[in-house]
Parts: structure tokens; sequence; C-alpha cells
């Protein structure tokens, strides 16, 4: 990267989204992969399916070696202006735990249900069974 470093707003990179057209967002850098994607281990859609979002997490979990860091810095041509970047969801495990608490009400109402429902379609097909082998 030159000594003047570009930078793009996250609306710009996101407009690059195709194989003949890549950008990436990664730790706030942004890289174009276009004339990497066949190169790519793990094959073009991996890394066209990280465009339009910060990919930073999705090239995290996957490990790459220090090679590959080395790699993909050919392809770094700036950043990403950081107060455009969507924001994240954060986990709040406050949160997650009394959603779990209302849904625990609800997911006992939906099992006697699973119960019952299939005991009265038997009920309705004895009673059916019956009631037809009178006449």
């Amino acid at each position: 990267m030159s000594s003047e470093t570009k930078v793009f707003t996250f609306q710009e990179v996101v407009d690059h989204n195709k194989k003949h057209d890549c950008w990436l967002v990664i730790s706030g850098k942004v890289y174009d992969v276009t004339s990497f994607l066949d190169d790519h281990p793990g094959g073009d859609d991996v890394m066209i399916n990280a465009t339009g979002k910060d990919a930073t997490d999705d090239f995290e979990d996957v490990g790459h070696s220090n090679d590959a860091r080395e790699e993909m810095k050919k392809y770094c041509i700036g950043e990403v202006e950081t107060s455009t970047l969507p924001v994240k969801q954060k986990y709040n495990a406050g949160t997650a735990t009394s959603t779990a608490n209302q849904q625990g009400s609800g997911g006992l109402s939906i099992k006697v249900i699973q119960f019952v429902v299939p005991l009265l379609i038997l009920a309705l097909a004895y009673s059916l069974r019956n009631y037809l082998k009178k006449e």
C-alpha cells in the first residue's frame, strides 16, 4: 500500500461483490481479492459470500496461516471508514436468559399440543371407524 492510504466508505466496498469485482473488509482494511478468487484454497464462493459485511470474523475463524496473512498484504487497497461500518449485534447474556425464560412456558404448551393433537386425531379416527361399522 502506498504512503497515502485510500479510505473507502463501507457502501463503496459493498458495491464490489461479484466474481469479476470482489472486495473484502478485514480488520478495517479493504482488499481487492478479485485476482485471487481462482487461487483461494477454500474456493471463490467463500470469499464472495464474505462480501457486503465486515469479514474479519470469517477470516479469523478459519485460522489463516502467517503466510496467508503475508500474502494478503499485496491485495490491500486501503481502509474502510469505520464510522460507516454497520453496528454489530452484541451478545447480551441477560437478554438471552430472559428470552429463554419467556420461551420456557411457551415450550411447555407446545409439548402439550404435540402430545394432545395426535391423541385427538387417533380418537377421531377410532370414532369414525366405529361409526362406519354400525352402518
